[in-house]
């Protein structure tokens, strides 16, 4: 029998899913090749309710495609929506994240007996990290780490604290081993994942920092990387740590949400807009050519001119690197769903695309300071024919010829010129 994955989503249901996949490798299921499959798992996402409306609909094509296959469907949709979720009869197994463990289990279950399986638990507080191990990843120069599960920040908008739980971490001794395997089998980056990846560590008497320093220690890892973090956790101790660590890339997406402070009280965010700025220029005095990321929401429940002219102006004061902008879309299930003053689609476009533009402003400027530098970039694939793509400590996105191939290695690039987003080098 054969597997095949199909991940929507973060960077953490990667993880996840890869976990599950080497899980099933390891009892004798083997990766598939080809679209189809004996077996496909969809590894849902629910972080917004068009989240939900493309895993219905991946659901249907997968089915469409694949008529006689065993179809699993498992993540945070599942999590969050139990009752939904159980409706969409394209599944043959539906587990919830609590459950991945049993995932061989019900498969071969479902084979044998023919009956549809549900199997969804609710998270509990005081419930252990889940133990998940990678030792690969598909296709990937870099490696991701999942270290920080759950979140107790219960933003009104967000339902994720629903799908994931409560705060919880991977032991030191855990992620040290995983690491070691990961240098080993030749990943030179590694990625550290999480849903609140801050607050790694709360529950165990840890911080940040110390996951990093553990991962750093590596004489087999060259980059250390992280996903997206929220900005609170950072103290000047925390920074003054990171800062420490040279092998930690200098790129922090840092998600903001809001530049307006009225509007991040109703989204129960736990900072101000200048706090949020004392950290970013924390980060930026602590590392030489720091880039700062973010995600930006616009149009939330009961913003006002006013404050959505404050959250523009913010986001042009701190020049973004890069910004994702989205518009607020409504959740069942969430505070900020039942919230007045909800606003029309038209008014939330007209202000995603002026946000756009201004964001788009700032990167570019940003790319541009970079061409003269000389940097190291790990490079990732091959765009064309002797053209290679890659990304600098910093993430900035460069192009490069080469007559060898350089795929998979870390070499110091000259910045000479931009190309749209990518910058365009040469080898030194």
């Amino acid at each position: 029998m054969n597997v095949k994955f199909v991940t929507l989503g973060c960077k953490v249901n990667q993880y996840e899913s890869e976990a599950m996949l080497s899980m099933l490798n390891k009892r004798g299921i083997m990766t598939s090749e080809n679209d189809t499959a004996d077996i496909i798992v969809l590894n849902s996402c629910t972080v917004t309710a068009e989240s939900d409306r493309k895993v219905r609909q991946t659901l249907r094509r997968l089915r469409k495609l694949n008529p006689t296959a065993v179809i699993v469907l498992t993540g945070c949709m599942v999590q969050a929506f139990p009752k939904t979720s159980e409706e969409l009869k394209e599944a043959d197994i539906i587990i919830g994240n609590v459950n991945r463990s049993k995932l061989f289990d019900h498969i071969m279950n479902f084979i044998s007996a023919k009956q549809r399986i549900i199997d969804i638990e609710n998270h509990e507080n005081g419930e252990k990290f889940e133990k998940m191990q990678v030792e690969n990843f598909s296709e990937r120069t870099r490696a991701y780490i999942k270290i920080e599960d759950g979140c107790n920040r219960f933003c009104s908008y967000c339902i994720i604290p629903y799908a994931r739980g409560r705060v919880r971490s991977k032991e030191l001794s855990e992620l040290k081993s995983e690491t070691q395997i990961l240098g080993k089998n030749g990943y030179k980056e590694i990625v550290l994942t999480g849903i609140n990846l801050s607050c790694y560590g709360s529950d165990i008497g840890l911080t940040l920092a110390d996951a990093i320093e553990c991962v750093c220690a590596d004489e087999n890892i060259e980059r250390v990387r992280l996903g997206s973090l929220e900005p609170e956790q950072l103290t000047p101790d925390v920074i003054s740590r990171l800062s420490k660590q040279k092998k930690l890339c200098p790129q922090f997406h840092l998600s903001l949400q809001s530049g307006c402070d009225e509007t991040l009280k109703r989204m129960n965010r736990h900072y101000n807009s200048a706090e949020y700025r004392e950290i970013v220029n924390n980060l930026r005095n602590a590392f030489e050519n720091a880039a700062i990321t973010t995600d930006i929401m616009v149009g939330f429940a009961g913003e006002t001119e006013e404050e959505y002219e404050k959250n523009l102006n913010f986001a042009k004061e701190i020049k973004f690197s890069k910004a994702h902008v989205f518009a607020y879309s409504r959740r069942p299930g969430t505070r900020a769903d039942k919230f007045p003053m909800q606003l029309t689609n038209k008014v939330k476009e007209e202000r995603s695309r002026l946000m756009i533009e201004a964001t788009e402003k700032t990167q570019r400027e940003f790319t541009l300071s970079q061409i003269g530098k000389v940097e190291s970039v790990l490079f990732e694939q091959e765009r064309e024919e002797g053209v290679y793509f890659g990304y600098t400590m910093n993430y900035t996105p460069v192009l490069v010829k080469s007559d060898t191939d350089i795929h998979g290695k870390i070499l110091k690039v000259k910045l000479n010129s931009i190309d749209g987003e990518n910058l365009i080098g040469t080898l030194i």
